[in-house]
């Protein structure tokens, strides 16, 4: 199925047009018959002699109904844009019009209707189209003068239709759902209904989906799917869809709610954009109301300068990096201006000069969704956050870019990362010799990482070494300050006789004491067993050497002969050794090596 949105001047014959190709009347409403006039969006469907289905969203053209026009046009990826032969040209098609490239909609067919009533002015008609349209994605649309009433036009205007239809880019089934929704209500037997334009995806009976409205998330299950009246089991792109949503009421949903694949979508209220048509940003009103799918919500503008600037939205929408956005305000003009959004997750802006600043990063993004964009900014980026932003994936290699495991990173900034570190490091050390380094909050901290489970990738970066808890520079940089002295001699003592522990006293004529030891523990220099008690951290595998050769279970008396060492020592030696698994202690309190 193809879903074509119509659009032009109101009174210029488009639902006339829609029910001579479908056999239906698009307009739903008692009101709407009598007037003659379309207030809300209708609906109906057909199919082309060669097989082609095609559904309508018939759209009202008066200008106090934009609203529920640009709620029929968001969601569309095609129009049919119809222009009277016997008015020509009229204000709400130029309304039209700005909504086409505001949207950026680059797929359509555009019908010259009542070519019967002016069949004369049909070439003027279709100049001041061309006119129009230059520089839209319509400019080279092709034009069809058509009569609703007599026919003359219609199997020329399918088939032109069809081969437009047939030409537009397909989206993947397998896409992630945001589906907005454009109608709810009940149906006696069946329960709640919702109707909307499915743009990319699978729906299927069963799925469980987030409904997200004004002030309200919650989980709902498709229990049914329907294609204008036809059950289903699943539906892909791009389709006019009822669902029947279990467990909720149709007066607990609304226009401009949307349905969402749950856990990939950002959900925001703070966007930064670039104009792209209409009014220079600085020249719109602060107060507007933006239009994303069938969704009108209000926000405030902060503009940075004629081309950027800040939307602060009334409520959470999921929004994409390059999604194109219509604003409106209380101004003469409907339309105030489209924008493209650059940013869905942008930086606070808390200093005065802050705007400009921001101004001049956006300036110089090339385009929306380029990731070395987001990466300058951010430093690193997980995929997954990268994907709810509705940024693609990049082939490597890509300039600057490096990805490690579910991150991408920026290579300046990982630099400088590991240049802080390393700078925070040795100012440590140079404030307290015996510092065992910077815990992992704190290395953190002092590079400003987004996030500290990048913070071994940066210790590797800077050549630095993780020790337990804590970072420290390298080996051969771990010199101890004023302890210096007393732990090489420690050290000399124990490379001659291995469990040869200096006692209390003698630690404290070295001058080293729980701190000084501790840090040469940290350091990996020495192993502390027990208060006061230190050897080389090699002395346990030459004690398991050793105590391998006794015979069967041993006594601490004996470990202690044939290590040579005092019960003082072997004793916190022996239980070290137990607690790692080494040797197990009985009942008896004899040991024996486990093997």
């Amino acid at each position: 199925m193809y879903v074509v949105a119509t659009a032009g001047h109101v009174d210029h014959g488009k639902s006339t047009l829609v029910r001579a190709l479908t056999g239906t009347d698009p307009d739903r409403w008692a009101e709407e018959k009598r007037r003659g006039l379309t207030i809300d969006l209708g609906f109906a469907s057909t199919t082309t002699p060669s097989g082609v289905r095609v559904a309508f969203v018939d759209v009202p053209g008066h200008e106090r109904f934009l609203g529920n026009m640009l709620a029929g046009f968001g969601p569309a990826p095609f129009v049919c844009f119809v222009v009277a032969a016997d008015e020509g040209w009229r204000p709400q098609s130029g309304d039209h019009r700005d909504a086409v490239a505001a949207l950026a909609i680059e797929h359509g067919v555009i019908v010259i209707s009542r070519a019967d009533l002016a069949a004369e002015r049909v070439p003027e008609v279709a100049a001041r189209i061309r006119q129009e349209f230059a520089g839209t994605g319509l400019q080279d649309a092709p034009i069809v003068p058509v009569s609703a009433v007599t026919g003359k036009g219609l199997p020329e205007l399918l088939s032109v239709l069809e081969g437009a239809l047939l030409a537009t880019p397909k989206l993947l089934p397998g896409s992630r759902i945001r589906w907005w929704i454009d109608r709810a209500f009940s149906i006696k037997g069946a329960g709640t209904v919702v109707t909307g334009t499915l743009p990319a995806g699978t729906l299927r009976t069963g799925d469980r989906l987030l409904l997200v409205g004004d002030g309200r998330r919650q989980e709902v299950t498709i229990r049914g799917v329907q294609e204008h009246g036809r059950a289903v089991d699943s539906i892909g792109p791009v389709s006019r869809v009822a669902l029947n949503l279990r467990s909720i009421g149709s007066d607990e949903i609304h226009r401009g709610d949307v349905l969402l694949t749950p856990g990939v979508w950002h959900l925001t209220d703070s966007i930064d954009v670039r104009r792209t048509s209409g009014r220079k940003l600085d020249e719109t009103a602060a107060e507007v109301t933006i239009h994303l799918g069938t969704a009108s919500v209000p926000a405030r503008l902060r503009p940075f300068d004629a081309e950027t600037g800040r939307l602060t939205l009334g409520r959470q929408l999921p929004i994409t990096v390059g999604d194109r956005i219509i604003l409106r305000d209380n101004t003469a003009a409907p339309i105030a201006a489209g924008v493209q959004v650059l940013d869905v997750d942008p930086p606070p802006l808390r200093r005065r000069g802050s705007g400009r600043q921001r101004a001049a990063q956006l300036a110089a993004a090339n385009r929306a969704g380029d990731i070395r964009v987001e990466l300058r900014r951010r430093g690193a980026v997980r995929d997954d956050m990268l994907r709810r932003m509705g940024i693609g994936m990049p082939d490597l290699p890509l300039e600057g870019v490096r990805a490690e495991g579910d991150w991408w990173l920026d290579e300046d900034a990982v630099r400088r990362w590991a240049a802080q570190l390393h700078a925070a490091l040795l100012a440590d050390r140079s404030r307290d010799p015996l510092s065992p380094g910077l815990s992992r909050k704190a290395a953190a901290d002092a590079c400003r990482l987004p996030d500290t489970e990048l913070l071994d990738l940066v210790v590797r970066e800077a050549g630095l070494a993780l020790r337990g808890p804590a970072v420290t520079l390298p080996d051969e940089s771990a010199d101890l300050g004023p302890a210096e002295p007393g732990i090489a001699a420690v050290e000399a003592r124990l490379h001659a006789d291995s469990f040869a522990a200096p006692d209390a006293d003698e630690l404290t004529a070295l001058g080293l004491g729980r701190r000084e030891l501790a840090a040469a523990e940290h350091a990996g220099r020495l192993l502390r067993l027990a208060d006061g008690i230190v050897l080389l951290p090699t002395a346990p595998a030459l004690a398991m050497r050793e105590l391998a050769r006794l015979p069967g279970p041993f006594t601490v008396s004996q470990a202690r002969t044939a290590l040579g060492t005092t019960r003082r020592v072997a004793i916190p030696l022996l239980e070290h050794l137990d607690r790692r698994g080494w040797t197990r202690r009985a009942a008896d309190g004899r040991r024996e090596v486990i093997r």
